[in-house]
């Protein structure tokens, strides 16, 4: 099936992204420790992350074009986090330092066997915008608009702004935050965690609560991923499903893997491939994440996820 909106042309940035960064201390032990215990960690290392960044890192590394805007510390964590951001070629004039603040951190424990974690992590409420800081002039310069649906009266503002351009705006979004529901109509692709349907609907059932979701809210797409089972999508009264694939070597990290989907089915949707296609893409940018340690470590080049999905082994 054909993605139901078009895409605008005249636009200086594929997408542009209003969302998180962090700095994640990635410790790996050879099992989840059991409370009140000791274990010796079998690696650390220290890595760039958060949804909206990685997202973006995702499509600059797939060749794309891309900004982001949101606000660091001017502790090292958040040097470190620009410098990265800077680093990988995405433009970062919308990018903001502010002064005092911690940057946003997050302390991952990865069990060694499976690759996957537990998220411990803090953010500084000096990083949150307010509706009025929105940096609206950049959401109509991508031909995408990707958020993370924190600071949702910021992002509503960001919304409207994209729409009103013509942009399409897109949202990857794990929990439910105060003044949410003003966003989730202003979204046009909405693919969110597995819990998250749940968690906004009550219902239990899959497509059950996506199909809530879209009467209620509206978005062109509603979805959810669902970790080693693929993701799901609902898209003008029809189902499609796709399923997730071996992890090149095994999993090592999953830290990233959601943040990775959604560059992947981005940069589908900038090819004007078909939704079947889009989710086949954002499975194997997935997979490919969880290959190391680190959020953007592992983010694949056009060219790795070319010849990785030549040789894809779907998960059964």
């Amino acid at each position: 099936m054909r993605f139901p909106l078009t895409l605008p042309d005249d636009r200086e940035f594929d997408a542009v992204g209003f969302g998180l960064n962090a700095v994640d201390h990635l410790v790996v032990v050879p099992e989840y420790p059991a409370f009140n215990s000791k274990l010796h960690l079998t690696e650390h290392i220290q890595a760039a992350g958060g949804q909206t960044a990685t997202a973006m890192v995702t499509l600059q590394r797939l060749g794309l074009e891309t900004a982001y805007a949101g606000r660091f510390g001017s502790d090292p964590e958040g040097r470190f986090g620009l410098a990265t951001l800077k680093d990988e070629g995405v433009d970062t004039e919308f990018a903001e330092v502010v002064e005092g603040a911690r940057n946003q951190i997050a302390f991952i424990i990865i069990d060694g066997r499976s690759g996957e974690r537990t998220i411990i992590w803090d953010r500084d409420e000096r990083l949150a915008y307010k509706r009025e800081e929105a940096p609206v002039s950049l959401a109509a310069r991508g031909r995408v608009l990707h958020l993370d649906a924190h600071d949702p009266p910021a992002c509503a503002e960001m919304a409207r702004a994209a729409r009103a351009s013509g942009t399409i705006v897109s949202a990857d979004i794990d929990n439910i935050y105060e003044g949410l529901p003003e966003l989730l109509p202003l979204i046009d692709i909405l693919i969110s965690s597995t819990e998250f349907p749940l968690r906004l609907t009550g219902i239990t059932d899959e497509r059950e609560a996506l199909l809530k979701i879209k009467a209620r809210y509206g978005s062109q797409v509603v979805g959810m991923t669902r970790g080693t089972q693929g993701a799901i999508l609902l898209c003008q009264g029809e189902f499609f499903e796709s399923k997730a694939y071996c992890v090149p070597d095994g999993c090592r990290d999953t830290t990233g893997a959601g943040d990775a989907f959604h560059g992947g089915f981005l940069y589908g949707l900038m090819r004007g491939l078909e939704l079947e296609e889009m989710l086949r893409i954002a499975n194997a940018t997935a997979a490919l994440k969880c290959r190391s340690l680190g959020a953007r470590t592992s983010l694949p080049t056009r060219a790795e996820l070319n010849e990785f999905l030549n040789h894809a082994i779907e998960l059964s």
